[in-house]
């Protein structure tokens, strides 16, 4: 059986609107369960190991799902995180590594023993596309994946959008490339981005474009983790950050409500995700 998993994220959280405000992590896991998520990102980046201590028994509370995202500034501190996600019981460890050598040959070799231990643990890793960091370029990563063919994606596109600065309509060849990354992708996030800006307001009417080509990159990457798993979890996180990654006027409020959106990409992803089962179903009954 396959099943989509909507998350959000407790960065995204904290605050989660323009008030500012950050909230008590009993009262955020009752927002963000009683919004319809799955599961809550906790970002080692913006929180740190007791923090995640801390919230997870209120998602636990909430039957929300833990999923961990790393920053390991070694090698070798990755492995504390993977035994404290084991314990969790997250469904993968997000690596946002941070261990970033100039060369090809030795970032392959950073990946395959963060893999080798991974497999060690028995807790599975993803590699995140994302800028200050080992997947920061997407021709590198390319190079990556193409060495290293277990090696799994987490799929946020926002940042190769605004690191390779692509001129809208992107070309075949860079359409291309994206393809390339969805393809090696086990799950995906979601914000909207422009080749200036990683965190657009959805519903700008200039930033339209953007919203329907990652849209767009969405369908597809769903649409190719269905056609290589035929069970399992897909996990969608919904990860729209605080300022600076939101956009703020000159009184230092933000321009669009985060909370709301995150919900209006939660619906978006149910509703690509109900299209695919039925032009599945449409599929088989032919």
């Amino acid at each position: 059986m396959r099943r989509l998993q909507v998350y959000t994220s407790l960065w995204a959280m904290q605050p989660h609107d323009q008030s500012g405000i950050k909230l008590p992590y009993d009262q955020v896991c009752e927002m963000v369960a009683g919004a319809g998520f799955d599961g809550m990102a906790i970002d080692l980046g913006a929180a740190d190991v007791a923090v995640a201590r801390k919230v997870h028994p209120n998602m636990v509370a909430q039957g929300l799902t833990p999923l961990i995202v790393a920053f390991p500034k070694t090698i070798e501190s990755l492995d504390e995180t993977l035994r404290m996600a084991k314990d969790f019981g997250a469904p993968f460890v997000d690596v946002i590594g941070q261990v970033m050598p100039i060369a090809l040959d030795d970032m392959v070799r950073v990946i395959e023993t963060w893999m080798d231990m991974s497999e060690r643990i028995g807790q599975p890793i993803q590699f995140e596309t994302h800028r200050n960091c080992i997947t920061n370029d997407l021709y590198t990563t390319l190079q990556l994946i193409a060495r290293l063919p277990q090696m799994r994606l987490c799929a946020d596109l926002s940042h190769y959008v605004v690191d390779r600065e692509f001129w809208f309509p992107l070309s075949e060849h860079d359409l291309g490339l994206i393809s390339q990354i969805l393809a090696r992708s086990d799950s995906f996030q979601g914000r909207v981005a422009s080749r200036q800006q990683i965190q657009l307001q959805l519903d700008f009417p200039q930033h339209q474009k953007w919203v329907a080509l990652f849209k767009d990159w969405w369908r597809e990457g769903l649409a190719s983790w269905r056609s290589r798993n035929t069970t399992g979890d897909c996990i969608f996180v919904c990860e729209l950050g605080p300022p600076e990654y939101a956009m703020t006027g000159p009184d230092g409020r933000e321009m669009s409500d985060r909370w709301a959106e995150a919900q209006i990409i939660q619906g978006w992803i149910k509703e690509i995700w109900q299209d695919l089962e039925a032009d599945d179903a449409r599929a088989n009954k032919a």
